[in-house]
């Protein structure tokens, strides 16, 4: 036991990943857990029975975890396992502060009500490469999570979980620890585990490892966790109730300016990120722009949260310091929208098709914010992603929403594998934005330019027989019903601005078009009933929020009598494990 909890030989993330691991002795006792080692780059290593296998080194640790240069893509693969296990009945996840009971140092607590986690299964999630999220809407899918947000975000990490698989509850504790590692100086990954089962007749835990075997990990457990007595580690289990995981980070990374990476002071009810002088961004502007979701999500994590889904479930939210995060919808952040098919194809076979969200950002013109927000399998990959580049204003305000499932995400979540697939879709949104531009930024104030496809000394006539080819030719990849062009117009469903104040670059020969008058008479008339059903979508959007808000409590105080009920269904578990 040891009443002060140990801190790393290096506090700052980036340069913790060198140690001199010939300075102490390397070997452990044989009866503690060793992770399972297939992995890269490692040495071989001869076991005392003689098989032989790969062992992993303490290095890889940090090594593996660079893969997160952002904090908060760190803290959401850790939240994308809590809703991964909403198919298991998980109602929620906490994420929020602690504090270290050894020395009063902040931690990271994020917690679920989850299936929890057997024996086997949490020696899988302290292992690497392993993984048995076989469904398609699972968010995780590589096995290696955990280890890489973990290890990001503090130096230590300890997990406690429980439970009910075969009508055996079960408990289990580990600790995947860098400072025991560095400080050990130990030339492999050893991870102490402690594990329990019920007992329904004597209404114990017992322990289910050998004795020796138990004391050789609890013992280190006490010595390197931040709980000095086992009493104090099963309270923990007892918090989570009959079923779940609770994960506590410990031995926060600290930034360049020796501050903690993760503010817990500036906001009671946010996580921050520390804007530190080689940030090169304002955490306290007020301007229209910087005070934008787009800006504040790099920073804020209940902005960030508020984002990372495409839809949760009405029966699950996420619990950041003490409040519900409010689910955000930037589609409906956007006026003047249009919904544009997108089939992307791969060697001549289609890969499905996905329809994008488009259009001017509420704000706008006031607000200098482009990009497309762009989820695969409901989380959000890339936010705000800039398609359209900056040296050009013909995106100035236009923002997009869509989940691409046909193109692969990078470890980290963060971006996508640079694809041929990618690369089409690239220039396809780059198209939309820029098309989206030509016909619309007169709604916003902006002078409406026509855009040349060939040089000046091309007649006029020449020009918009081209253009019109062009625009017919790309309507056979687009549904007529989402999208309508004729003649070099575009028809816009959303409001009759169009039709009192047609865009300059309309002629007259366009509006002498028969059809032209048709379609739009046709749009005053789509536009009446659209007015209509806008009023009743209003109507129903303040019926939902008043269900939402009923829902909520509900969902508080059936927490709180599950609390009390656990209290009084279970006996009370003695202090010490019987063996």
């Amino acid at each position: 036991m040891s009443p002060v909890c140990p801190a790393p030989l290096c506090r700052q993330f980036w340069k913790a990943g060198n140690y001199n691991d010939g300075l102490f002795s390397k070997s452990s006792p044989k009866s503690i857990i060793l992770s399972n080692t297939r992995s890269l780059s490692l040495s071989k290593y001869i076991c005392f029975d003689g098989t032989s296998f790969l062992r992993i080194h303490p290095k890889f640790l940090h090594s593996n975890a660079t893969s997160h240069k952002w904090a908060f893509g760190a803290i959401a693969e850790l939240v994308d396992n809590a809703v991964d296990e909403i198919q298991t009945g998980a109602t929620f996840v906490i994420v929020d502060k602690l504090l270290n009971p050894k020395d009063g140092s902040s931690a990271l607590l994020i917690q679920d009500n989850g299936g929890g986690m057997d024996p086997e299964a949490m020696r899988c999630c302290l292992s690497f490469g392993f993984s048995d999220k076989k469904s398609e809407s699972a968010i995780g899918q590589y096995g290696n999570g955990f280890k890489t947000s973990s290890m990001r975000l503090g130096a230590d990490v300890v997990v406690f979980s429980r439970c009910m698989k075969n009508r055996q509850w079960t408990q289990s504790i580990g600790l995947l620890s860098y400072t025991f590692l560095t400080r050990a100086g130990l030339d492999r990954i050893v991870v102490p585990m402690v594990e329990y089962e019920f007992i329904s007749t004597t209404g114990k835990w017992n322990s289910i490892r050998p004795e020796q075997h138990f004391v050789n990990n609890l013992s280190l457990m006490l010595q390197w966790s931040p709980f000095s007595t086992e009493e104090a580690l099963l309270k923990q289990l007892d918090d989570i109730g009959d079923h779940g995981s609770r994960i506590i980070i410990y031995n926060l990374w600290l930034n360049n300016e020796g501050k903690m990476e993760l503010d817990f002071q500036s906001d009671p009810e946010d996580i921050r990120i520390s804007c530190d002088a080689e940030s090169g961004k304002s955490c306290s502007s007020t301007s229209v722009s910087d005070l934008h979701l787009a800006n504040t999500l790099q920073y804020s994590l209940r902005a960030y949260l508020s984002v990372l889904y495409l839809q949760i479930p009405e029966n699950f939210c996420i619990w950041l310091r003490g409040r519900i995060v409010e689910y955000h919808n930037i589609a409906r952040d956007l006026k003047y929208p249009e919904f544009i098919v997108y089939k992307p194809q791969n060697g001549g076979c289609k890969e499905g098709s996905i329809i994008t969200s488009i259009g001017f950002l509420k704000e706008a013109p006031l607000v200098n914010i482009h990009g497309f927000n762009v989820y695969h399998r409901n989380r959000l990959i890339l936010p705000f992603w800039n398609v359209a580049g900056s040296s050009t204003t013909r995106s100035r305000g236009i923002v997009g929403v869509l989940e691409a499932n046909f193109i692969q995400p990078t470890h980290n979540k963060q971006d996508f594998e640079k694809t041929p697939l990618f690369q089409k879709l690239e220039n396809r949104l780059k198209e939309m934005t820029w098309e989206y531009w030509d016909y619309h930024c007169g709604l916003i104030g902006y002078h409406a330019t026509k855009r040349l496809h060939k040089p000046s000394q091309v007649s006029s006539e020449s020009r918009q027989k081209h253009a019109t080819a062009k625009r017919k030719d790309h309507d056979h990849s687009i549904e007529p019903e989402i999208l309508k062009r004729k003649a070099g117009l575009r028809v816009n469903l959303t409001g009759p601005e169009s039709i009192q104040n047609p865009p300059a670059t309309t002629t007259t020969s366009h509006l002498e078009d028969q059809e032209m008058v048709l379609l739009l008479k046709e749009n005053k008339r789509l536009y009446a009933r659209c007015f209509e059903y806008e009023k009743m979508d209003e109507e129903l959007n303040a019926k939902v929020t008043l269900l939402r808000k009923e829902l909520k409590e509900a969902q508080r105080e059936y927490g709180r009598l599950l609390v009390e009920s656990g209290s009084l269904e279970y006996p009370k578990m003695e202090s010490a494990v019987t063996l």
